[in-house]
């Protein structure tokens, strides 16, 4: 009996130790910014959006701004319809769903000189398309980061775990 109580304890604080799950905080434009002459496209290109991952933009205020719009007026560098805007000089904005999501500067001829962002985000494909939230808590950090080391394994290491949970219970259950 003292060796099972022994080997359920030793699961359980394996579990406790175990991430569930981490988002990731990306620093558009890393060391640059949200700035003129940034070629987002590949900033963005090998990267995987996640839902829940953060875009932290930092920028000069009174300079530029950050407005999430919709792909049409992404094409067209319009801001009129904008589903967020921000002129604070830094947001944060957690991408809440899959798809597709669009930024540009409304500054007029930056969207048009390139300083724009569009970030496929994958998750669930039942997820409603509504809009990001845009959050003004200042980053942590100028470079992307993630709560764990290396997230991939870390999400694999969840999906095993959240499997476990009813053998912990069942463990549990025996004593």
């Amino acid at each position: 009996m003292a060796c099972q109580s022994s080997l359920a304890l030793g699961f359980l604080l394996l579990i406790s130790c175990v991430s569930w799950s981490s988002a990731t905080d990306y620093t558009v434009g890393d060391s640059s910014g949200w700035a003129t002459g940034v070629d987002y496209t590949t900033w963005a290109s090998g990267k995987t959006f996640k839902e829940g991952d953060t875009l932290t933009f930092n920028y000069a205020s009174g300079s530029h701004t950050v407005s999430e719009v919709s792909s049409s007026d992404y094409s067209s560098c319009s801001t009129s319809n904008a589903i967020t805007s921000d002129n604070s000089g830094t947001i944060k904005i957690t991408l809440k769903t899959s798809g597709t999501h669009y930024f540009i500067c409304g500054v007029p001829g930056h969207c048009s000189g390139g300083m724009k962002l569009s970030v496929d985000t994958v998750g669930s494909s039942s997820s409603p398309s509504t809009p990001s939230t845009p959050s003004t808590t200042p980053p942590s950090s100028t470079t992307p980061t993630s709560t764990t080391p290396n997230s991939g394994t870390m999400s694999m290491v969840s999906v095993a775990v959240h499997g476990m949970s009813g053998l912990a219970a069942f463990v549990l259950g025996l004593f």
